[in-house]
């Protein structure tokens, strides 16, 4: 089941190897556009965001890709969900317009971070704009890593 945070966030899903995988720069609060039977999904704590990612679709609209979420159980068939299909992410213009400039122009990437409930019972999507590692630098983060954990051992 999700956890709780101080300031009312239950956390329903996190793609923790996104900051392995990536220099992450700026991060973004932005809702989802989700149809009723994912909503009550999501409030069962089953979704999936690890392989997912955020784009500017062909009409303009951002979207999040290939996020899972399962169908509802104890809906009907005919009120059910595709549980990877599209669904729109909804930011201000100047967002947009600061993500789409930097897609653009600096060749970053946008990936989710977080799927989770925010204080006021709102699904919200925590997306973040960076840029992807090389494999040394994945080395060095993990050896600076290890160096701080024997640190701590040293001092205590």
């Amino acid at each position: 089941m999700a956890a709780k945070q101080d300031d009312g966030r239950r956390i329903i899903s996190e793609n923790r190897k996104a900051r392995h995988e990536y220099f992450i720069t700026d991060s973004y609060e932005a809702g989802i556009e989700l149809k009723g039977t994912e909503v009550k999904s999501l409030r069962t704590g089953q979704a999936n965001i690890a392989e997912s990612y955020a784009s500017f679709e062909d009409d303009g609209s951002f979207c999040l890709i290939n996020a899972y979420i399962p169908e509802f159980q104890d809906a009907g068939r005919f009120f059910q969900h595709e549980p990877r299909r599209k669904r729109r992410l909804l930011l201000h213009k100047s967002e947009l317009a600061k993500l789409l400039n930097a897609v653009d122009r600096k060749g970053m990437t946008i990936v989710p971070l977080e799927l989770y409930f925010n204080a006021r019972g709102r699904a919200k999507l925590k997306i973040a704009l960076a840029e992807g590692k090389k494999l040394h630098d994945k080395r060095e983060t993990v050896a600076k890593r290890d160096w701080n954990r024997q640190k701590a051992r040293i001092m205590r």
